[in-house]
């Protein structure tokens, strides 16, 4: 006879395991504490087997009923259930090592270490917050090209286009790691770039040479903090990028050879960067080291002198100057560019100095020693010519 929902709740536990049969091979076995575990029996290459569907409580009688039905359907089909089971949770596990945010935190480990740890913890912070809610757990062999659209579209409503822009690439550099990898079969990333709007390129403010002398003379007569005042003059004699300039140690400095050493770890392109310095630019170090020289960092925070100074610190200064909108910190670098290039010096010297560092890194090293010396001539002209006015 089969078992009744209300056959099943009035079963009480008894000093010894008992079995309640339902047919088909579908038993309930209540056990001396009172637990109700259902049971399929059956045999398969003439062995007897046993399947467990799990409890009462949790999986109800027409549920188990289900399960033993869809198992003697394996079985007509010569399948063996048991196997079938274990193949399933193997293929759940594999789906899940091989999901979209598996494989892409495999990547982002495997670049980790030729990238700075602040754009490492950017790259996953915006995958976290934007991508993997959405498509993190799709195994990524399965993922389609209008799943990956429909995100990239939700970040788009919110009118991030450079945004969208950077997680559809950094998304293809997943896909193209898991076909190298053996996990999918082609990176459909590059194509959705059509059915996206294209931001705008952002340019930085920057001022003309005609506009240099005028700049120079009011921040020679700057009257706040001194020591951001240094630091907006060395950025604007270097060419550095502001992150480069405001997390500078002492130690990468040597004033007797007029050279600073940058090291791989805090560079955009993780490798090594020489800025040669002008005569300028070390007189204004070796006054920002009565300062300061006594820390670690050359610009220190103003509350934890272990940190650098803030990243609005330039930008202040030259809000309060009255170039608001029309320069920024990071605009610097191409007044620099600009007036070199007008004024004849080799791109190749210029490129170098902005640490725009050749493709080919042996050649590029080569390079790097080759035009140390032309570019201290060229950074001591510049230093000369931006000031001569002032």
């Amino acid at each position: 006879m089969k078992l009744s929902d209300i056959q099943i709740k009035r079963a009480k536990p008894k000093e010894k395991p008992y079995t309640l049969n339902d047919g088909m091979g579908l038993s309930l076995l209540i056990d001396t504490a009172g637990s109700k575990g259902w049971r399929f029996r059956y045999r398969f290459a003439g062995k007897p087997k046993m399947l467990s569907f799990g409890v009462y409580s949790e999986v109800s009688l027409a549920e188990a009923r289900g399960k033993r039905d869809e198992a003697r359907s394996m079985l007509a089909k010569g399948i063996n259930p048991s196997e079938a089971r274990k193949a399933n949770k193997i293929a759940l596990q594999f789906a899940h090592a091989n999901s979209f945010e598996s494989v892409a935190r495999e990547w982002h480990a495997s670049k980790t270490t030729t990238w700075s740890q602040g754009y490492a913890k950017e790259v996953l912070y915006c995958l976290e917050r934007d991508v993997f809610p959405f498509i993190g757990q799709r195994p990524i062999e399965q993922l389609e090209p209008l799943e990956l659209l429909t995100v990239l579209q939700k970040i788009e409503k919110r009118g991030a286009l450079e945004q969208t822009s950077k997680i559809r690439r950094r998304c293809g550099e997943v896909l193209r790691y898991a076909v190298a990898t053996g996990r999918a079969k082609y990176n459909f990333a590059s194509d959705l770039a059509i059915a996206l709007n294209k931001p705008k390129t952002q340019h930085f403010p920057f001022l003309m040479e005609s506009e240099m002398p005028a700049f120079v003379k009011a921040l020679e007569s700057y009257q706040g903090s001194i020591v951001t005042k240094y630091a907006t003059q060395l950025l604007m004699l270097t060419g550095v990028r502001t992150i480069e300039l405001r997390a500078a140690e002492w130690a990468e400095f040597d004033l007797d050879k007029a050279l600073w050493e940058i090291p791989k770890e805090r560079m955009k392109k993780r490798r090594p960067h020489l800025v040669p310095l002008s005569t300028l630019a070390i007189n204004i170090l070796k006054k920002l080291h009565v300062i300061t020289g006594h820390y670690t960092l050359v610009f220190p925070g103003r509350n934890d002198v272990n940190k650098p100074m803030s990243e609005a610190s330039i930008n202040k200064v030259i809000k309060l100057l009255g170039y608001h909108g029309r320069l920024t910190g990071h605009g610097f670098r191409h007044t620099m560019s600009t007036i070199l290039h007008e004024h004849g010096f080799e791109s190749t010297w210029i490129e170098m100095q902005l640490a725009h560092v050749d493709k080919n890194s042996i050649r590029g090293t080569y390079n790097h020693a080759q035009y140390l010396d032309a570019r201290k001539q060229m950074l001591q002209w510049y230093a000369t010519k931006i000031t001569a006015c002032s």
